[in-house]
């Protein structure tokens, strides 16, 4: 054991004990006070169990006359044991100051039980006259016993008011002792802590000065203590740091360059591909939409074309927008519709398209260019290989606990394990023949299930030769 332990035990030693010695006295005066206090606590609790058992025997009593019912009897023979409970124990609270008193209460009760089993007796009689008249006297013993329970206590409370008036002195006078002893406690850690900061003052002095001298930037100055305790110890280990301090420094700023850089790259990283995400508007669509409205140019009016490229000015705008925004069903219907515009002038005939909406669906939020991606993959690969053109419905219903969005075609289908790739969004479809605006089906999937936090948001029926439907299910 070295200096500084033995000198900080002879320290908590003397503390300890002369907490103790004071721990124990108050612990012994506040034990038996506490005994007093219960015992006089008991004696009025006693009392007033009397005056709360008289008064729930007269609230059972009328609650069993208006409703004669096994409960309410239950309830009042429950009440009655009570009563007889608390009559017993305030038989025990029988002293010389209050024995008369005590007896004429104790009758009083007796007489309340009475009363009310004459009134049970009346009322298994059906002789409702002679029950009001015993209800009546019921109420009156409880008022009774109730005034006579204050009664009781006010004599309690001058029997124990020199009980009461013993505390005070002995607390004026526990007061005194503690003051006492907590000058006696201050002065005896004064000398100690005194001569204990002396042996320890002066090394921890030398060393506050190294770690100024530190702080400063001073790295060349040595810590040195002429001690052989724990300080001693402590300056040679701080000496040690100062040796490593640079080469810390050094690593730490390495590292936080290092985190700086990483996150940087994260965020280049996340823009990249939310850039490439928009980016996605293919150049063969733009030319094709161009190419037809040239042509219905050059061999109709202008009526036509003027509406042609109102439609692809929608587009243009509203592919323009950013992917992570919501917008309604409305809008994504709107800007449906000035797609298939543009390819019912590319396809003619060739292109059938219906649509059933419902109304009332339209506000729905659902994210940007979700629709748009489905119903051209479905002009691509369902009307356009075809020589006699195709047909495509989009269904908007209501439905009790979702709304469901339905996109079909009549085209050739899809494989079931190219569905499954769709759905587990490895695969673009047909990507290396697609060639539409969009940012693709896989896409789609993947921001619907992100948007509403559901991997079963959208399912894809289809057999080979018989066409395919895409269903997405919004829940209310």
């Amino acid at each position: 054991m070295n200096s500084i332990q033995k000198k900080i035990l002879l320290l908590t030693t003397i503390v300890l004990i002369i907490m103790s010695i004071i721990w124990i006295a108050l612990t012994y005066y506040n034990h038996k006070t506490q005994q007093q206090y219960n015992e006089i606590l008991q004696r009025y609790l006693k009392l007033n169990e009397v005056t709360s058992s008289s008064q729930n025997i007269v609230a059972d009593l009328n609650n069993y006359m208006i409703n004669p019912s096994e409960e309410n009897m239950s309830k009042l023979t429950q009440s009655k044991k009570r009563m007889e409970d608390a009559k017993q124990g305030v038989i025990t609270l029988r002293n010389a100051e209050n024995n008369f008193t005590l007896t004429n209460y104790v009758h009083l009760m007796d007489s309340f039980i009475e009363t009310t089993n004459r009134l049970l007796l009346f009322l298994s009689e059906n002789d409702g006259e002679a029950a009001a008249q015993e209800f009546s006297e019921v109420t009156r013993i409880s008022t009774y016993i109730s005034e006579m329970s204050l009664s009781l206590v006010d004599t309690e409370l001058k029997t124990y008011d020199r009980f009461y008036r013993g505390i005070i002195k002995q607390s004026g006078e526990v007061m005194k002792l503690g003051i006492f002893l907590l000058l006696l406690i201050m002065c005896v850690l004064f000398f100690v802590t005194y001569w204990f900061s002396l042996t320890i003052t002066r090394p921890i002095s030398k060393l506050t000065q190294a770690a100024n001298e530190l702080s400063k930037g001073r790295f060349d100055l040595q810590v040195k203590v002429d001690t052989k305790d724990e300080i001693a110890f402590l300056a040679r280990t701080f000496d040690r740091m100062r040796k490593n301090i640079n080469m810390l420094i050094s690593e730490i700023k390495h590292k936080a360059q290092l985190e700086h850089e990483l996150q940087q790259s994260k965020i280049l990283l996340q823009e990249s591909q939310f850039k490439s995400l928009q980016s996605q508007i293919s150049p063969h669509f733009l030319f094709n939409t161009l190419n037809t409205i040239s042509k219905k140019a050059y061999l109709e009016g202008s009526e036509e074309t003027s509406d042609l490229l109102v439609s692809v000015a929608g587009i243009l705008r509203y592919n323009l927008k950013q992917l992570d925004r919501s917008v309604t069903l409305r809008e994504e219907i709107m800007v449906l519709k000035q797609y298939m515009d543009i390819q019912k002038a590319r396809f003619t005939d060739r292109l059938q398209f219906f649509m059933e909406i419902d109304e009332c669906c339209l506000n729905r939020r659902i994210p940007s260019l979700t629709l748009q991606p489905i119903i051209e993959n479905a002009v691509i690969h369902a009307v356009e290989p075809s020589e006699d053109g195709g047909t495509i419905w989009i269904r908007v219903k209501d439905e009790m606990e979702e709304v469901l969005i339905e996109i079909e075609d009549d085209g050739i289908g899809i494989p079931l394990e190219k569905i499954q790739q769709l759905l587990a969004e490895n695969l673009h479809p047909f990507e290396k023949e697609s060639k539409g605006i969009g940012i693709g089906f896989s896409n789609v999937v993947k921001r619907l299930r992100l948007f509403y936090g559901d991997d079963d948001v959208i399912t894809i029926k289809s057999q080979v030769g018989s066409g395919t439907k895409v269903i997405i299910q919004i829940k209310k």
